[in-house]
C-alpha cells in the first residue's frame, strides 16, 4: 500500500483525526496546538498523525484534499479545515455539532 492509500484509509477508518505537526502530546507549532486544544475541550477522541516523520506525508494528504496547510482535521472522512476555520466552527458552535456526527 502507498502512502497516498494509507492516508485514504486512515481518514475513511478513524472518526476524527488530525494532520498535524508533532502529536496531540507534544504539538510543534500554534496552529496545530490550537486545534489539539479545541478537540481537547469537547473531549473528543481521535487520530493524530505527525507530519513532520515523513514531509511525503504532506505532499500526498494536500494531493488528496486540495488542501495546502497543517494541521488539517477530518470528521467522518470529511476535511472540515485548518486552525483558522476549526477555531471559527469552536467559536460559532457548530464544531460541537459536528463532532456530535462522529459518534
Amino acid at each position: 500500500m502507498d502512502l497516498k492509500e494509507t492516508i485514504v484509509k486512515d481518514i475513511q477508518n478513524n472518526q476524527v483525526i488530525l494532520y498535524m505537526k508533532g502529536t496531540k502530546d507534544m504539538p510543534m507549532c500554534g496552529f496545530s496546538n490550537s486545534v489539539v486544544q479545541i478537540l481537547n475541550h469537547y473531549g473528543v477522541e481521535y487520530k493524530d498523525v505527525n507530519v513532520l516523520e515523513d514531509p511525503m506525508i504532506r505532499v500526498k494528504l494536500s494531493e488528496h484534499s486540495n488542501w495546502p496547510t497543517i494541521p488539517q482535521l477530518f470528521v467522518k472522512g470529511e476535511l472540515i479545515g485548518g486552525a483558522d476555520i476549526t477555531k471559527e466552527l469552536h467559536e460559532n458552535g457548530s464544531l460541537l455539532d459536528i463532532l456530535d456526527t462522529s459518534k
